[in-house]
């Protein structure tokens, strides 16, 4: 991903429009076929409008759309920046925004998860470089890093345990497409997976097969010491994985414990 990401590497393609031709009636039994909230209005291909359930209220079902979407709307080039688009999501408090070209022909949608993703991903690549910094330093190589689709059942855990909490938020992420790519060592006979543990198990109980990854392709030859101690704590695939179910998150744990320490004046700080 670019250092500036921009709406055409976030936005949906596949948009579903109306024409300002149809009905009232029409856009109610869209609604309730595609569980969106409103559509933009079509017309030779340029957005003429935007059409919203509320725009539909006290309407007739024979009334055109054409007479009552909002013809004054904003929208997204596909070179805008991300980060503009945040700050016209967040002022203007629109949930999504059209994509149009110069020429004002539709090209997509651009929505506040979208946004939300972006700014998760742009952590990624941190992590990332500073496990190719550690490497190259450990063992005196030069790695790459690429962007690939990998097959999770694949995937080699370095990580004994997750935790059902957590877990839980992960599979919210993966059902509004905002989790960020995991990080994967590659072997010629192994994927390791370094980061994203509760990411790839929240995945795999949603039957989704494959997942967005910062691959590393490393030789056989260069033995990893996560890799030495998976082996040893028995770590052969994601089924090797326990999943605390009525345990809580160590920081949420701490977290509480010196609030309620705080609150009784009981809380330190070491000099």
């Amino acid at each position: 991903m670019t250092d500036h990401p921009k709406v055409k590497n976030y936005m949906t393609q596949d948009v579903d429009t109306v024409s300002p031709d149809n009905t009232v009636k029409d856009v109610i039994n869209m609604i309730r076929k595609t569980g969106h909230d409103g559509f933009p209005v079509v017309e030779d291909s340029k957005v003429a409008g935007y059409v919203s359930a509320s725009n539909l209220l006290e309407k007739s079902l024979d009334e055109k759309i054409g007479n009552v979407m909002t013809r004054d709307i904003l929208v997204a080039d596909t070179e805008m920046e991300m980060s503009d688009v945040a700050r016209v999501i967040f002022r203007s408090g629109k949930s999504k925004l059209p994509v149009v070209d110069q020429n004002g022909h539709l090209r997509g949608i651009i929505t506040n998860s979208d946004v939300i993703r972006s700014h998760i991903e742009r952590t990624s690549p941190q992590k990332v470089w500073t496990l190719k910094k550690t490497l190259e330093a450990i063992h005196n190589i030069h790695v790459d890093v690429v962007r690939e689709t990998v097959n999770i059942d694949e995937l080699v855990p370095t990580q004994p345990k997750v935790y059902a909490d957590e877990l839980d938020g992960r599979i919210y992420e993966l059902k509004k497409g905002l989790a960020e790519p995991i990080v994967v060592i590659k072997k010629s006979n192994k994927l390791i997976l370094v980061d994203g543990h509760h990411r790839v198990i929240a995945a795999k109980k949603l039957g989704i097969k494959t997942m967005d990854a910062y691959v590393i392709p490393l030789g056989n030859e260069i033995q990893l010491g996560m890799e030495k101690t998976a082996a040893t704590s028995g770590l052969h695939s994601l089924a090797d994985i326990k999943i605390l179910d009525y345990a809580k998150h160590p920081l949420v744990e701490i977290t509480k414990r010196l609030k309620k320490d705080d609150e009784n004046g009981l809380t330190k700080f070491s000099q």
